[in-house]
């Protein structure tokens, strides 16, 4: 018989262990790649001692020369808070009594709420990697309170559920409210959602309901003009702020074997990870084919398949803007966690708790931590990538055809062909 009891020994024997998994390492292709771990976690607080140059206690001398000097290794100190992160199921009391005599039933009716579960900490997980910190989803351009619609920016931080709010600056005009629709085919980048949008205007901007400064420390502050980084001043250690490449137009070899190249020159970086925008991949793609070049594929941990350049892998994920390749060395990662995921027990440790006045039951998965680069000069990133080539054997090739006759143009077509 199925009990409430029941469903707690399941969702902490049976159902934690996998959920953990899952978030730990399928959630997104880029945290499989980095590393978990509970040092250097102080009460509330991440503080580490991040090394940078090189110990200077080395020289040459004569044979009874004066000894080198000491000069130790040169350490800052990071400090960060452990950000909250929630995941929140329930079930109603209804559900749980007709499924009582059905053992089946009620495994079916966890496994939706679990496999809901992991889906939206998936995607929230996944965004918050390449975000500020500050949890913004997207900029009102434009609102049609009539119809409830909203022109944004950008909808790749978006998807249909989502509960957000929105601020007109420092204040909060719209609580709570959820999307349930996102236009992405035709671009249009609006939003529509049930809520009163009355106070919505122009240049508002939209966060995950009650996240806005909550989040963890993403590539997006890393990349940022922050004038701090994990409580230190970026003007005092310019080391702290990455290689960036603005415009780059489009794509090839030479633009990723720069950054690449000059990584490894000035901070000794060996970059690993390549992440990038589907329209950028594509374009990627296209570039190897004009040039008659095989594409690689290899899989990375989760089952995640991504094509390579000189063996790094190259993944695409919605969270990056559209013109953007960030070329990331993921050893210098590291996600410190006060505890791994965990369910909220009450002091009875019960984790399904009733909601007060209402028949349903609710349970919160939690994990505490931040996540922290150690060396920040030691990532790259290029922008302004054009999300097409112009493949240079078409225009060879049709010049060709337009001035010369059909037998000189096929000649000169086997010629170009032959020369790549």
């Amino acid at each position: 018989m199925v009990t409430l009891q029941s469903a707690e020994n399941a969702l902490k024997t049976v159902y934690l262990g996998v959920v953990s998994n899952q978030l730990n390492t399928n959630a997104n292709p880029l945290l499989g790649k980095i590393k978990q771990t509970t040092k250097d976690v102080w009460g509330k607080e991440v503080r580490k001692l991040a090394p940078f140059g090189i110990n200077g206690g080395i020289g040459a001398g004569a044979e009874t020369d004066e000894l080198p000097k000491a000069a130790g290794n040169n350490y800052v100190q990071f400090v960060s808070d452990l950000k909250n992160l929630y995941g929140k199921i329930e079930l109603s009391d209804k559900a749980i009594r007709a499924s009582e005599n059905n053992a089946g039933a009620f495994v079916n009716l966890l496994n939706d709420e679990m496999e809901g579960l992991i889906k939206a900490s998936s995607f929230n997980f996944g965004r918050m990697l390449y975000g500020d910190g500050s949890g913004l989803l997207a900029t009102i351009s434009s609102v049609d309170t009539t119809k409830k619609i909203l022109t944004c920016d950008s909808v790749r931080n978006f998807i249909e559920g989502m509960v957000i709010d929105i601020y007109a600056s420092t204040t909060k005009v719209v609580a709570g409210a959820r999307i349930s629709y996102v236009d992405r085919v035709n671009k249009i980048i609006h939003i529509v959602f049930g809520g009163d949008v009355s106070d919505v205007a122009a240049n508002c901007t939209i966060y995950v309901q009650n996240s806005k400064g909550f989040e963890i420390t993403g590539l997006g502050k890393i990349f940022s003009n922050s004038e701090t980084l994990y409580g230190v001043t970026r003007a005092n250690y310019p080391w702290l702020s990455p290689y960036t490449k603005a415009n780059a137009g489009e794509i090839s070899d030479n633009l990723i074997q720069t950054a690449v190249d000059f990584l490894e020159e000035v901070s000794g970086s060996a970059i690993n990870y390549i992440a990038t925008s589907s329209k950028v991949r594509r374009a990627y793609q296209e570039y190897l084919g004009a040039y008659r070049r095989n594409v690689d594929i290899m899989e990375l941990a989760g089952g995640y398949k991504a094509i390579t350049y000189n063996g790094i892998p190259v993944v695409a994920d919605r969270f990056v803007e559209d013109d953007a390749m960030y070329l990331l060395n993921t050893d210098d990662f590291v996600l410190h966690q006060l505890c791994d995921w965990k369910w909220l027990e009450g002091e009875d440790g019960r984790v399904l708790k009733q909601n007060a006045g209402y028949p349903t039951y609710t349970a919160t998965l939690v994990k505490y931590a931040e996540l922290v680069c150690d060396k920040p000069n030691g990532q790259a990133k290029i922008t302004g990538i054009s999300g097409t080539v112009t493949n240079p054997f078409t225009t060879i090739v049709n010049t060709t055809v337009t001035e010369s006759t059909s037998e000189g143009a096929e000649s000169t077509e086997t010629q170009s062909g032959s020369g790549t």
